[in-house]
């Protein structure tokens, strides 16, 4: 129960403000990297239109999600490290091709994994004390350098995006999105293509090319 809260240099020294309880210090350091909670990318999954619950794609016993056809293994599903998502992959492989009798003989190997994950969420969920840790000098938005006092004083993720750029940047909020929603309960408003940052020169390539193929 020991929080990084903020960092500063002094010449050539890297310090790191500690919090555990009332009682704050700093450390000094040489690097600083620091995480508090891994979150599933499910942003292909909401392209397709598959249901996500908690954060994470729904999948049945076959890792198909509610969109017929489209399965989803691995981390959209949850956070379960590596193994689980070799297996599930393995699920959804031979679901997808019609090896329903293959598939189930690994739910067993699965299950073991999936209790593992359900044991690393209990012992890695964010504590609601973190919610106190930021204050209005925390930076929140990285790309566009937007500090947490600014973006709390709207009711929305939208309304402060108009405001403040929170979430317009190159990362179109996969990072600060995801801290939005844990500090101030709010929710992103949809997901837009591209999954990615890309050139514009790029998309008119892309743009270029599917016309020349309609006109042939």
């Amino acid at each position: 129960r020991c929080w990084p809260v903020a960092a500063h240099s002094e010449g050539a020294t890297l310090y790191v403000t500690l919090c555990q309880g009332s009682r704050r210090w700093d450390l000094p350091c040489d690097y600083l990297a620091c995480g508090f909670h891994l979150v599933p990318n499910v942003e292909l999954a909401q392209h397709l239109g598959c249901v996500v619950e908690n954060g994470c794609v729904r999948v049945n016993e076959f890792q198909e999600t509610t969109v017929p056809g489209v399965f989803a293994a691995g981390e959209p599903t949850g956070i379960g490290g590596v193994e689980r998502a070799l297996v599930e992959g393995e699920i959804a492989g031979y679901a997808a091709s019609g090896r329903f009798d293959v598939a189930r003989r690994l739910f067993g190997r699965r299950q073991r994994w999936h209790r593992f994950a359900r044991l690393l969420e209990e012992t890695f969920t964010l504590s609601d004390e973190l919610k106190a840790l930021p204050t209005d000098e925390t930076i929140l938005c990285r790309c566009e350098d937007v500090l947490f006092g600014r973006v709390r004083r709207f009711r929305s993720w939208r309304e402060a995006k108009l405001h403040t750029r929170c979430g317009m940047g190159p990362c179109q909020g996969r990072v600060c999105g995801t801290a939005v929603e844990f500090l101030l309960g709010w929710e992103r408003d949809s997901v837009r293509p591209p999954l990615f940052p890309a050139r514009i020169e790029s998309l008119m390539q892309g743009s270029l090319t599917a016309r020349e193929g309609l006109a042939t």
